[in-house]
């Protein structure tokens, strides 16, 4: 078993998706998801990408990710507007409810924690 892990997402075939149906609020998002580690456990981390649109989100998990290009504004239901760019690190927490906006195609790599 190798305990460092080197990841090129240049090499790596994405998965493709978007939000659910229910949850789409505008736009047409396109997600692009490079999943470098799912270790036993529940622990993810990868790299993600998506096109501008805006769609509901509700966490169950912990997320831990860094702006790496775009601009997106997530937005907690009752609460405060977060306008992140590259460069912004941010935490969502299991019970976070509100929507996510991608402005111009942003990218991010992350860290889950089911």
């Amino acid at each position: 078993m190798a305990y460092a892990t080197v990841f090129d997402h240049l090499t790596t075939e994405p998965e493709i998706g978007a939000p659910a149906a229910d949850r789409l609020i505008s736009g047409n998002p396109q997600f692009r998801t490079w999943n470098i580690e799912e270790a036993s456990g529940g622990l993810y981390a990868g790299i993600w990408e998506a096109t501008p649109g805006k769609w509901r989100i509700a966490y169950d998990e912990w997320e831990y990710f860094h702006i790496l290009s775009g601009r997106s504004v997530v937005s907690e239901d009752g609460g405060a507007e977060t306008h992140l760019k590259a460069g912004d690190s941010m935490i969502l927490r299991p019970g976070f409810k509100g929507s996510w906006e991608v402005i111009e195609t942003t990218r991010k790599d992350y860290v889950i924690r089911v």
